[in-house]
């Protein structure tokens, strides 16, 4: 794909329709925790051509070449509605290095208005000080990775934090006046009870977050959690299970005043919904920068090379691609089905062909759906299922 592909794509009056956000990657992890295939690196496993400590220079040149690029053909870029810096452990680069990178995003394209800038953190890796920092610099919002309570399911997932550690990051980060808190939760994993889980959640509701999100543990090829479950050291996931866990997450946290918006993630208050989440579900555009970021504009996907090293070296030279696709229409009707389906606002049945129509109709005769004002509004039972009802309106 050639750059003025891209160039055209930003160029598109689609490209902010639904918001404009920006992506950035953070590759570095203090250790690989057993169950993550995300794209992150250790120290020994980075190599020659970048470092933590180059790392913020690096990425904050993609940000000028990105901007250069919306401006090739004459019109500013868009501004930027939300931020969010990924990882990896975004909060193992110091803080004066996540506020130049978030300073590069607002000189070369401008945050919008009361713009939403999230980071996620892993529990060891922030103190008072460090979220001060942060909060003085424009973040607005702090995901936490606490996973669970249970000190035998953070060893089975390999997280060197206590579970007061996470509460304590929690603390802090409302300390430092962040205006929204997010905890992020692992469900089913071996060994977790019943009363494991609960008590994770009862930690995150009386911590005062008012976002929590809450995922089913999947068991990724290659990692070190998947060679142990096939070796017979630990048991694997029971779909069962996970339904159960489920249920006590929507019980304990709609009890606790949290609604839920994304099957995986509850809010207590419209405001305190993860607006670039949204940005990705509502089909918004982003640039995602960093290695192995993903961006997307109109019609048009495309990723960056993966190792950090490549990553570098690539964009001496310009943009640091890898991949692309070019999206049809087909694609891009299944994506927009796909994620909207998952939403509480749910899915316009105009959008449904006749078949998926009728699919409709049988997800709401079977108890999985209903149809309020003319949109598919999933149902308790039908978010257990969500992927199986996609499946058949997508048929």
């Amino acid at each position: 794909m050639s750059i003025e592909a891209i160039a055209a794509a930003a160029a598109s009056p689609e490209t902010a329709r639904e918001g404009f956000g920006f992506y950035v990657h953070v590759p570095f992890c203090a250790s690989r925790c057993g169950y993550c295939d995300f794209n992150t690196y250790t120290a020994d496993e980075l190599g020659a051509g970048v470092s933590k400590e180059t790392y913020a220079g690096i990425v904050r040149a993609e940000i000028r070449t990105a901007a250069a690029l919306f401006g090739e053909r004459g019109d500013a870029p868009p501004r930027v509605d939300t931020v969010f810096f990924g990882g990896g452990t975004p909060t193992l680069l110091a803080a004066s290095d996540l506020a130049a990178v978030l300073a590069e995003i607002d000189a070369a394209f401008g945050l919008a208005p009361g713009a939403e800038v999230t980071t996620e953190a892993n529990p060891e890796s922030v103190d008072l000080d460090y979220l001060t920092e942060l909060r003085e610099a424009g973040f607005t919002r702090l995901s936490v990775g606490m996973q669970s309570t249970a000190s035998h399911v953070l060893r089975i997932l390999d997280r060197e934090h206590s579970p007061a550690r996470a509460l304590a990051a929690v603390d802090h980060a409302h300390r430092a006046g962040f205006e929204h808190v997010s905890l992020d939760l692992i469900y089913g994993t071996p060994g977790e009870s019943e009363s494991d889980f609960a008590e994770s959640l009862k930690a995150a509701v009386d911590s005062g977050v008012d976002h929590v999100s809450a995922y089913a543990l999947i068991v990724e090829e290659g990692t070190r959690l998947a060679r142990r479950i096939r070796s017979g050291l630990v048991p694997g996931p029971s779909d069962d299970v996970a339904a159960d866990r489920y249920l006590a997450a929507e019980a304990i946290l709609t009890d606790a005043g949290f609604e839920w918006y994304e099957v995986s993630n509850w809010a207590k208050t419209a405001e305190a919904r993860c607006r670039h989440n949204l940005l990705y579900w509502q089909g918004g555009h982003w640039w995602g920068a960093g290695p192995g970021a993903h961006s997307h504009l109109p019609g048009l996907r495309w990723w960056n090379h993966k190792h950090p090293s490549t990553y570098a070296t690539a964009l001496a030279r310009d943009i640091p691609l890898a991949g692309y696709e070019t999206l049809s229409e087909e694609e891009e009707y299944l994506e927009r089905i796909l994620l909207r389906t998952r939403l509480s606002v749910g899915l316009p049945v105009s959008w449904l062909r006749t078949d998926g129509a009728a699919a409709a109709q049988q997800a709401v005769d079977d108890g999985l759906a209903v149809i309020e004002g003319g949109r598919l509004l999933l149902t308790l039972s039908g978010r257990l299922l969500a992927d199986a009802v996609v499946r058949e309106i997508t048929s």
